[in-house]
């Protein structure tokens, strides 16, 4: 079974970090792509950030610069280095694993919430 667990969180403060992580298990990691998605309050979800097999990374323009996606092939784990936080980058967090609708679409764990405020 597909699972994807995030960690990592919190409140921060405007021109702060948070380093957000996303566990995964049931299938074989190295396989696929993945990325991370926000949510605000009222809003819908919104791309962030991808990183293809090889380590290849794409980012939204607004987080280009502050956010750093990696991902570990050895641990199952990605990664979402988050600086220089603004306010608008409040939401909740989800990893997701990618995959083509042929094999079942994307699929995104339960999320974490991030809060930037002063």
């Amino acid at each position: 079974q597909v699972q994807l667990v995030e960690s990592g969180g919190g409140l921060a403060q405007p021109g702060g970090s948070l380093r957000l992580s996303c566990a995964a298990s049931g299938f074989t990691f190295e396989n696929y792509a993945f990325s991370w998605a926000r949510q605000a309050p009222g809003k819908g979800l919104e791309w962030v950030s991808g990183i293809y097999r090889d380590g290849e990374a794409f980012y939204e323009e607004s987080v280009k610069g502050r956010f750093t996606i990696s991902r570990d092939n050895a641990k199952n784990m990605v990664y979402l280095q988050m600086n220089n936080l603004k306010p608008e980058d409040t939401g909740l967090y989800r990893c997701g694993r990618e995959a083509s609708p042929l094999e079942g679409g994307t699929v995104r764990g339960q999320g974490t919430q991030v809060t930037v405020s002063s």
